[in-house]
């Protein structure tokens, strides 16, 4: 390091929430972090530019850019967040300089991204393989990623949640009337939203849940439409807010409930875990690590009876489940404190100087 602090170069999705907390993080505990991003966000970056206004074009025009901006902040480490993109133009932009890339892979850089086109495929083949360091929050992403290219070396590392909001965990366990769920994944295709309304339209029907759905995703009005017969019955929506803000709101549920397609381990999975909702999610490989039938419930995945199934039985469930929460709990503490998982990561990068 060429001074106390660790400087670090981070390309990311400047707009994403997890680089917003990420940056902050780092920062909290004595980085020195120049952020650059090719999206506008709420926190001050090096807006790259958008050469000659072709999407698919952006990262490789950026390079050059980006080149100029290592000679001058001199980072210790680059750190690019998501392989196809920001990892493809690290990999470029740090040949021939002794600078090592660190690259956190998000789950669909690796699990969707590559099966778009040759394109996309070759671009995270070359950031996963120049690479010096590559973290995933699961075994299941890592593998995936070592499917696509040799890995130079590789950490599971769980994005987790703040120690401080572990206050927040419940205080009883008893279910609520209407059992109270929480679908947080915004309304995009993969996160599949429309068959949770679906499945679960009789059981809101009959007074006997009430959803909440995020108010935002590209496809917010179109399911905004599809549950209009159902709001008065028990399908709200809540509007983006601050972290805090959605903790507490999550907090006041019973269930947590997700029917993505494609998943690692998700954030929302485990904030759920560490408030004290029961996790309920579609049987798919990127979830097991965190979920089974001792730490919450899965249903088959497009399966309306099953889901629908799986939300009656904690409907007529006498216990309230209390070792469960406790062990999830216990689970949390243990891997998936936000705060201990960003200090590894920056230990990991220390070792690579």
């Amino acid at each position: 390091m060429k001074e106390n602090r660790l400087r670090i170069l981070l390309l990311s999705d400047c707009t994403s929430f997890h680089t917003e907390r990420f940056l902050a993080e780092l920062r909290r505990q004595g980085c020195r972090v120049l952020p650059a991003s090719l999206e506008y966000g709420q926190v001050r970056h090096i807006h790259l530019k958008r050469r000659l206004g072709i999407r698919p074009l952006y990262y490789l025009l950026s390079v050059s850019e980006i080149r100029r901006i290592i000679d001058r902040f001199r980072p210790d480490v680059i750190n690019p967040h998501f392989a196809s993109g920001y990892g493809f133009a690290a990999a470029l932009a740090a040949r021939g300089r002794s600078v090592p890339v660190v690259l956190n892979l998000w789950g669909s850089d690796v699990l969707i991204a590559p099966q778009r086109s040759p394109l996309h495929k070759l671009r995270a083949r070359l950031a996963l393989r120049k690479a010096d360091l590559v973290v995933g929050d699961s075994q299941y992403l890592v593998t995936a990623a070592e499917r696509l290219a040799p890995l130079a070396r590789s950490e599971v590392i769980p994005w987790g949640i703040e120690l401080r909001f572990l206050s927040l965990h419940k205080s009883g366990y008893s279910f609520q009337k209407p059992l109270r769920i929480i679908v947080p994944r915004r309304h995009e295709k993969v996160y599949n939203n429309v068959f949770v309304l679906r499945s679960l339209a009789p059981l809101v029907e009959q007074g006997k849940v009430r959803v909440t759905f995020p108010a935002f995703g590209s496809l917010s009005q179109a399911f905004r439409r599809l549950a209009e017969g159902l709001l008065a019955s028990g399908v709200q929506f809540y509007e983006a807010m601050s972290r805090e803000q959605f903790l507490q709101l999550m907090a006041e549920h019973d269930v947590y409930l997700s029917a993505s397609g494609s998943d690692s381990s998700p954030a929302s999975l485990i904030e759920a875990m560490a408030l004290g909702l029961i996790p309920v999610a579609a049987d798919i490989p990127g979830v097991r690590e965190w979920l089974n039938h001792e730490s919450g419930r899965l249903f088959r995945q497009n399966d309306e009876s099953d889901l629908r199934e799986c939300i009656i039985q904690l409907l007529h469930a006498d216990d309230t489940l209390s070792t469960l929460r406790l062990r999830n709990l216990e689970r949390v503490r243990r891997e998936a404190i936000f705060e201990d998982n960003v200090a590894t990561q920056i230990r990991l990068m220390k070792e690579l100087l």
